[in-house]
């Protein structure tokens, strides 16, 4: 081999040596890179995740932003609508506008015509306002009202109003009155026929008509088929003035629901704190008591006493109810009575009965919504007007032999 030859040799061995470390040196760089890139990738899920949760944070402070502005906005609201309700229509109106108050209208009658005539902003406020401060009693009338006037100023000039004309004649419907009674009462004293009375209290679309204007009074459990007349209980106790000589059925109908409702909406919110009795069971078992008893402390026991046996699961066992249930006035009861079938017989049903066994007076209805405290479970209301209580059935035996001179 000549010298040239192996300076050749030599040349290849070096260039190959040099390729060989070229290639060595692009593996461990492509090494290096994908450490690098391995590296890098968790680094970038972590911010990928960090970018994520700041986000929701965002939109939660932003909802619960949105949360609180909604409230404060609504509270701001609630504000301006009740201070609204509350201040005279036109501080420094000097219109005096006429008003006419008719006969028998009631607060929320009145609390409308008020708003519609511009004397004050708001029905309802109003009616609050003169519930919560004890006012009432507003009388029919011609009044000379002003936008700029108070609401304690109106209501002022409403209560020291004068009547519009005396009354022809005046009919007082005692507590504990069937329909068939205040019928009577009101043909001997209103000249209304007490057939035609009755047709009425029996005609139901009538009856519904009502229904539809006393929505808040009267409801459909009235018209349940057992219940002997639908208003039964409902016509409240009170004097009715009247400035007709004929007045109609339908004018006498109204004016008494007018008062059962003005009667009824101081305490609507006591009712229905009741958890098992609604506004018709609550008139229902205040006509019991209304029956019973003579004073608003009898009432009062007699009502607490009902409450008892109705926890206890036993049946309230009134007489009255049965009379109700023959349809018949009787100075005594007998046993043989206590065996009619009827939804009013309470020896017979468990609970209430289905309605009504005549109209009551508020003091009925404040005991059924404040009872006396007492373990009593029976009472014997005597034919000398006593009333007799006892907590066995061995006591009330006893006293029932003695004053009803029955032989249980």
């Amino acid at each position: 081999m000549t010298n040239s030859d192996q300076d050749q040799n030599q040349t290849k061995k070096a260039d190959k040596q040099e390729h060989t470390h070229i290639n060595e040196n692009d593996a461990q760089i492509d090494e290096s890179n994908l450490e690098r890139d391995t590296k890098i990738e968790p680094g970038h899920n972590s911010l990928q995740q960090r970018k994520e949760v700041s986000a929701v944070r965002k939109i939660v402070l932003t909802v619960i932003i949105l949360s609180i502005a909604l409230i404060v906005i609504g509270g701001i609201s609630a504000y301006k609508y009740i201070m609204n309700g509350l201040s005279p229509v036109d501080a420094t109106s000097d219109e005096v506008i006429t008003i006419q108050v008719p006969l028998g209208s009631s607060s929320s009658n009145i609390a409308n015509l008020l708003e519609e005539e511009g004397i004050i902003n708001n029905a309802l406020i109003y009616q609050l306002y003169t519930r919560i401060n004890n006012m009432g009693d507003f009388q029919a009338g011609e009044y000379e009202l002003s936008p700029s006037m108070t609401l304690a100023e109106v209501s002022e000039s409403l209560q020291s109003g004068t009547v519009m004309r005396e009354a022809l004649f005046n009919v007082t419907i005692p507590e504990g009155r069937t329909l068939e009674e205040i019928a009577e009462l009101y043909e001997n004293n209103a000249n209304v026929d007490a057939g035609a009375f009755m047709e009425a209290m029996e005609d139901e679309e009538y009856i519904r008509s009502l229904i539809d204007q006393y929505p808040n009074v009267l409801s459909e459990d009235i018209l349940q088929d057992d219940i002997r007349y639908p208003l039964e209980g409902y016509l409240f106790a009170a004097t009715y003035p009247f400035y007709e000589e004929n007045p109609s059925v339908d004018d006498i109908v109204t004016s008494m629901l007018d008062k059962t409702e003005d009667v009824l909406s101081d305490y609507y919110q006591e009712i229905n704190n009741l958890d098992d009795f609604t506004v018709h069971d609550v008139i229902t078992f205040a006509s019991l008591v209304e029956r019973e008893a003579r004073d608003e402390e009898e009432r009062m026991l007699i009502a607490g006493v009902f409450y008892n046996r109705l926890e206890e699961g036993m049946r309230l066992e009134t007489d009255p109810t049965v009379l109700y249930a023959h349809g018949e006035h009787k100075d005594r009861v007998f046993f043989s009575d206590l065996e009619i079938e009827s939804p009013y017989n309470t020896y017979q049903i468990q609970g209430l009965p289905i309605g009504p066994i005549s109209n009551f007076g508020e003091s009925s209805l404040r005991a059924v919504l404040n009872p006396a405290e007492t373990n009593y479970l029976f009472f014997v209301a005597a034919p000398d007007g006593e009333i007799y209580y006892s907590e066995t059935f061995e006591e009330h035996r006893d006293l029932a032999n003695e004053h009803l001179d029955r032989d249980l």
